[in-house]
């Protein structure tokens, strides 16, 4: 047995960890499931418990040979279910390539990425990874392998099903055509969270990509102040004379600490941070590398450790749009509270896509990084909990290490329909995990 967490280092549990090499091992570890299911893991960086099994069996699929094929008259790429992002980013950007979402970090894997339907700060324009797949090979709890395309129900299960539909073993979806390894970016400050949201609002859509960071530990006419970054992918004429413009190559700088006390980031360190970001931060025009624009962590191996032997929480959801109100009423309760939040980031999502469980809708998320241990911590997150159902908003599940299952109906109000298709291919549940026992999903 082998004691495993999500990224946030919470709540580990037991499972038999296994590692096939091929779609016939995979066929074969579901023909031979325990009582306690299988579930697939990737690169370990769901945040809760979306990747465990208790007592049963969890099939590392980064095991199998990384596999990927391009058409470049289309951009459509397929690549296997085990292979990383940031693999398939190194192969693709010096051909002029990008993958068409990708998360706050390249260390997830494509079938990982297919069961969060993960989005990115492109949501606004262009939706999740859902809305740009084309294909999926999935293999069922009878052992079948199953290619599924946008007109198949399960298809659609599947994207955002956190892995309870089957095991996914192969994906296509379509690129975006690049110029440059770089991405145009314009930073400005926001006053306050009005301010932050009146201006997102205003001029999302002149931009691909955006976010707002937010100085959470800022308070009363400084409540929500931010730092917003947007931009798009920088033309060939933007860079300087001789760079060479699909140069990719990334890699970790820093490496966290392998063991760090408990306490480290706290409101006085993490105050610093914020008041030197926000100074530092002032509004002007950059050109970045793909790396640091859309995967500034990954700069920093492990960086996961630096919240101690306790971990710690991320706290994601949405509202819709038109329920701001629950959004400033949240942002107030941290502010007010001091809640120490190491990454505190603001989105606007655009249209969700037909996966019936899976997270973005019309709306705005926020995500927090919220070290475990802090007084009161799990009471108030309950109560934000109900009041973003209240609002007709949801939590990530791919986030998510601790919602309680009555709320799950209402923040997912296609559940019913979902739990009827998974049934009707998993009618003897197969297919499990820790998330999956505490939701009832």
């Amino acid at each position: 047995m082998t004691f495993l967490t999500g990224w946030g280092r919470t709540a580990p549990t037991p499972a038999t960890l296994v590692r096939p090499r091929t779609v016939e091992d995979l066929a074969a570890l579901v023909a031979e499931a325990p009582t306690r299911g299988v579930i697939a893991r990737g690169l370990g960086r769901a945040y809760g418990d979306a990747a465990q099994n208790a007592g049963g069996t969890v099939v590392d699929v980064t095991a199998m040979p990384d596999r990927w094929t391009l058409d470049p008259a289309t951009g459509v790429v397929t690549a296997s279910a085990g292979m990383s992002l940031d693999a398939l980013m190194r192969a693709l950007v010096p051909l002029g390539w990008f993958v068409p979402v990708t998360p706050g970090t390249r260390y997830v894997t494509v079938g990982g990425a297919v069961a969060a339907d993960v989005h990115g700060k492109n949501h606004h324009l262009d939706s999740s990874l859902g809305a740009h797949l084309r294909s999926l090979t999935l293999v069922t709890a009878d052992g079948t392998v199953r290619v599924l395309t946008p007109d198949d129900d399960l298809f659609w299960a599947t994207v955002g099903g956190m892995g309870l539909t089957g095991l996914v073993a192969e994906a296509s979806f379509a690129c975006v055509p690049i110029e440059t390894s770089r991405v145009s970016v314009d930073v400005e400050r926001t006053r306050d969270l009005d301010h932050t949201l009146e201006v997102m609002a205003a001029t999302d859509d002149r931009y691909r990509y955006t976010v707002a960071w937010i100085d959470l530990l800022a308070r009363g006419p400084r409540m929500g102040r931010s730092v917003l970054t947007r931009g798009d992918h920088a033309r060939r004429d933007e860079l300087p004379a001789g760079a060479d413009p699909l140069a990719f190559a990334p890699a970790s700088r820093l490496a966290a600490p392998p063991w760090a006390p408990n306490g480290l980031l706290n409101r006085l360190t993490v105050r610093a941070f914020n008041e030197a970001w926000y100074a530092k931060s002032r509004e002007r025009r950059v050109v970045q590398h793909l790396a640091p624009f859309f995967h500034p962590l990954d700069s920093v191996a492990g960086w996961n450790r630096v919240y101690g032997s306790r971990g710690f929480v991320q706290y994601q959801f949405v509202v819709p749009s038109g329920e701001e109100a629950t959004l400033r009423r949240i942002v107030s309760r941290l502010s007010g509270r001091g809640v120490v939040s190491f990454l505190t980031v603001l989105k606007r999502f655009g249209a969700g896509t037909p996966g019936m469980l899976s997270f973005p809708m019309p709306g705005w998320t926020l995500a927090l990084d919220i070290p475990a241990g802090q007084d009161g911590l799990a009471g108030m997150l309950r109560e934000f909990d109900g009041w973003v159902a209240t609002a007709g908003g949801r939590l990530y599940l791919a986030k998510d290490s601790r919602m309680r299952a009555d709320l799950l109906p209402a923040m997912y109000p296609r559940l019913d329909e979902w739990r009827k298709i998974r049934d009707s291919v998993d009618p003897t549940g197969v297919f499990r995990s820790d998330l999956a026992r505490r939701l009832d999903l």
